[in-house]
């Protein structure tokens, strides 16, 4: 096994995370916004997860899976539209945020989810950066990977569940990706091997 000094993944991701510490620490607030985007197996979620761990700011982040939310297989606009009203928004007007999880054996809403606008918030997932979540953030990330390793990271995680939805999936991702243009709404770009 190699270490994780050899695992160019992980040193892109590590490399990535230190540069966003400093892009937060730079924000100079208390409870900062930042938006992780990329399409599926690009590493958002791996990238989230290590920035929360390396939080520079005192008090905990919040961090939030577009992946829970997103209602269902078609889904990834209305999670992002979900997202916006119901947590961006309120955040930056210093209110008490909400988001329900989606429960996706039931195929239905469940349990509803605080988000406390004194505290930093990172949103991750596919759709999450568009212009009207961009103008609401002050960090935002786009992470791009090559199309086969997206795929093959993607269905290595994910396995029998996603395969028989990569091609809807992916459909919603590009329709984002044209009418968003993410990559030009962020302030860092992220390249993983």
């Amino acid at each position: 096994m190699p270490s994780r000094s050899d695992d160019p993944v992980a040193a892109a991701l590590e490399r990535a995370a230190l540069l966003i510490e400093q892009d937060i620490r730079a924000v100079a607030a208390a409870n900062p916004v930042v938006l992780i985007d990329g399409r599926s197996g690009a590493g958002k979620s791996s990238l989230a997860a290590r920035v929360a761990r390396q939080w520079p700011l005192a008090g905990r982040v919040q961090v939030i899976a577009l992946d829970s939310l997103y209602p269902g297989w078609d889904g990834l606009d209305d999670g992002v539209a979900h997202v916006l009203d119901g947590v961006l928004r309120p955040h930056g007007r210093g209110y008490l945020g909400t988001w329900n999880r989606w429960d996706w054996e039931q195929g239905a809403p469940a349990e509803s989810n605080a988000v406390d606008p004194a505290l930093g918030v990172i949103i991750e997932g596919s759709g999450a950066l568009t212009p009207a979540t961009a103008a609401l953030a002050d960090v935002r990330i786009w992470v791009d990977a090559a199309d086969p390793v997206r795929k093959a990271r993607a269905l290595a995680r994910d396995g029998e569940t996603y395969r028989p939805h990569w091609d809807r999936w992916a459909a919603q991702e590009l329709r984002h990706v044209d009418r968003d243009a993410p990559r030009a709404h962020a302030t860092r770009i992220v390249e993983i091997p």
